[in-house]
């Protein structure tokens, strides 16, 4: 029995338009591009034989209409203002004091983060649900109707998917072309014997201002939501429920988005999500961080430019363009499989660089990257460089596909993909791939610090099967002969090596915890938790439900944390570093007690400027071991403030407000201690 053109027409508008979601919003599609296309091929073909059957919403839309002859100037209805910028942390940390000035509380506040997309501004505007029009942000008053456009950025729905739709829905956010997409079209270009686009930006403000919709189609636009501006029957409490919201009404929303409690903890999201990038397929340029409360939004307000709620954490980012010469695959310390490309060696940003992270397998796959292919490189913030996409006009036919190795390259034992995750991951637990790294991340200056315990000796110790965990390391001393017949390893590099291992024993818990290499926990939480609950004995004690609790921990945080230490040789090694006498911290009660006549006992001190004798870290532990409290920003309630060289803004500041300027070795003579100990980390 045939369907009639009416519904069939209804059945494939309902099916491409589920699939659209799935594509776009939920990130987990069902059918290939091939048979998409052919579902709206189809629905094309039955809309140009019955065009009494059209629709404003029909997908086919996305494909652009007539052109128009000119743009509208449309004012907005409620003012799309900028974000104040901030480029460093100390800018953040006053960003969350004049929030919690104007608010009137030192409770922690809720902060929302999401990724800070290098897009253009677009405002769509829903009513009952339909789209009816696509606004640029302008001068932030006005800006031009490019509706005609905004209906063929892919992702975006022409209907929301939603039961009651609200009067008027104008939801905000960032279009962009993804890296891909700007690859395939630069190529494009190229072959006509055009100018190429300089960046992804330009090509998306070109697009939308174009006067022909189908031009904008072939540019493959696309668009994530961060924001609500004029609505009607809305009845959101939080920007996380309008995320939500969006999402379910068949709306994309920036990715990785999350909900944290006080600025520590949206800092720390920052950086975690800074190490996700190469992850993604389209260009940012920092972070966007939002009081998640919208009745707290109102108390706070906006000035004649920004609103109060609100900050963007900005980096700044550097690109250079080089070839791949070969593709290596590392094995991390949790056995996960990471893609290094070996590069023509090219200067960013004043660094030569040769090597740049491919991410993972699914990043390959996204970039089509091969062999001898021409990429830009990017560079960011501290993370390693990575490949930002693929310079496809400059193919010349001799780059080789690249294919992703079916078992571990260290050790030989199968890999698996995690579930529903994009690693591919070596679950051997003997791998020395892993031992390596693991070792080489505990002695590393964020955890344990040991002193002359570099990669190479820590190969020959794995090889030579001296060390199999970290336990290993503390019975180094009763091998010395072993240890003397590695190779480049004397009387003297022995005597210093066992001299480290010795001093490490005695490293604060927080460097144990950090060492330990517990997933999502860095040095900031293992800070907080040794902080918290003092003995590594008080944390094992704890629950996934009791440690979700702790400020800027969370839950997420909180699982890793438990799951860590039910696995069994976890226990087995924890067991074993006490029984070797490491330091497992002090009990909360001693610690305070012991801190009470402290030199700087209820003081804040502030360290600023480039240190010379020890690290910002080493300094802010003789703060804490001395009963003081180390801030990262000078305000009226700092007590001293320890200036290095290059001192800039801080010192400055606490200049101005009278505070006491010490020099490092004013700070040791403060303290009557002797410079040469340092501090035991």
């Amino acid at each position: 029995m045939s369907h009639s053109p009416h519904h069939e027409i209804e059945r494939l508008r309902a099916e491409i338009e589920r699939h659209n979601a799935l594509y776009y919003v939920e990130g987990h599609p069902e059918i290939s591009d091939l048979e998409f296309d052919r579902l709206l091929q189809r629905l094309v073909e039955l809309e140009t034989q019955h065009p009494e059957l059209a629709a404003p919403d029909s997908p086919t839309r996305k494909v652009g209409g007539e052109p128009i002859a000119g743009f509208v100037t449309v004012t907005h209805r409620v003012p799309m203002l900028s974000i104040d910028n901030e480029y460093d942390e100390a800018g953040v940390r006053e960003f969350d004091k004049r929030v919690h000035k104007l608010l009137g509380t030192d409770e922690p506040v809720e902060y929302f983060c999401e990724y800070k997309i290098d897009g253009v501004a677009l405002s769509l505007i829903y009513e009952r649900g339909t789209l009816v029009q696509g606004v640029t942000r302008g001068d932030g008053r006005q800006g031009d109707d490019v509706t005609h456009n905004a209906r063929t950025i892919l992702g975006v729905p022409l209907r929301l998917r939603m039961e009651q739709p609200p009067e008027l829905l104008e939801i905000r956010g960032e279009t962009y072309i993804s890296n891909a997409d700007f690859a395939h079209l630069r190529a494009r270009q190229v072959a006509a014997g055009e100018a190429p686009f300089a960046n992804p930006r330009n090509a998306t403000a070109g697009a939308l201002k174009l006067l022909d919709p189908q031009l904008c189609a072939a540019r493959r636009l696309r668009f994530y939501a961060h924001s609500v501006g004029a609505a009607s029957q809305v009845e959101q409490r939080t920007q996380m429920e309008f995320v939500e919201q969006a999402a379910r009404a068949g709306v994309p929303v920036t990715p990785r988005a999350r909900v944290v409690r006080g600025i520590g903890a949206a800092i720390e999201y920052c950086h975690e999500l800074l190490e996700e990038i190469p992850g993604l397929d389209c260009e940012v340029d920092g972070f966007v961080i939002k009081v998640n409360q919208l009745a707290l939004r109102e108390t706070l307000g906006t000035t004649s430019k920004s609103p109060r709620w609100v900050v963007a954490y900005k980096f700044e980012k550097y690109e250079g363009v080089s070839r791949i010469e070969s593709i290596e695959v590392q094995v991390g310390k949790t056995g996960t499989l990471t893609p290094v490309a070996h590069l023509q060696p090219v200067e960013i940003a004043g660094t030569t660089v040769s090597r740049a992270s491919l991410h993972n397998s699914d990043e390959i796959h996204r970039l089509g990257v091969r062999v001898g292919d021409w990429v830009v490189v990017e560079k960011a913030g501290k993370i390693i460089p990575h490949v930002v996409r693929v310079e496809e006009h400059r193919r010349d036919g001799t780059e080789r596909v690249f294919h992703f190795p079916q078992s571990c390259p260290d050790c030989g034992s199968p890999v698996a993909k995690d579930e529903g995750g994009v690693y591919i991951r070596c679950h051997n637990p003997e791998c020395p791939a892993q031992l390596r790294e693991g070792v080489r991340y505990f002695a590393s200056r964020a955890a344990m610090d040991i002193e002359g315990l570099g990669i190479k000796l820590i190969e020959q110790l794995v090889k030579s099967g001296l060390v199999k965990n970290f336990a290993d390391l503390y019975r180094l001393r009763d091998r010395r002969a072993e240890l003397l017949a590695l190779e480049r390893m004397g009387e003297k590099s022995v005597d210093n090596l066992l001299d480290g291992i010795e001093a490490s024993k005695t490293r604060p818990l927080w460097r144990l915890l950090t060492g330990l290499n517990i997933r999502h926990v860095g040095v900031r939480t293992s800070q907080i938790l040794a902080d918290r609950f003092g003995t590594l004995d008080a944390l094992l004690d704890q629950t996934a439900e009791q440690l979700a609790t702790v400020e800027e921990v969370g839950p997420i945080i909180a699982q890793a944390i438990a799951e860590h230490f039910r696995d069994p040789r976890v226990g087995r090694l924890v067991d074993e570093l006490r029984d070797l006498c490491l330091n497992f911290g002090t009990p909360i009660a001693m610690r305070e007690v012991s801190q009470e006549g402290g030199r700087l006992a209820g003081k804040t001190v502030v360290v600023t400027g480039s240190l010379v004798r020890f690290t910002r870290e080493q300094i802010n532990e003789w703060i804490h071991n001395h009963g003081g409290k180390p801030a990262g920003s000078v305000s009226k309630k700092t007590d001293y403030v320890v200036a290095g060289e290059k001192a800039g803004s801080k010192l400055e500041k606490a200049q101005a407000l009278g505070i006491p300027i010490l020099t490092e070795d004013q700070f040791f003579e403060l303290l009557d201690s002797p410079h040469e100990t340092g501090p035991a980390g």
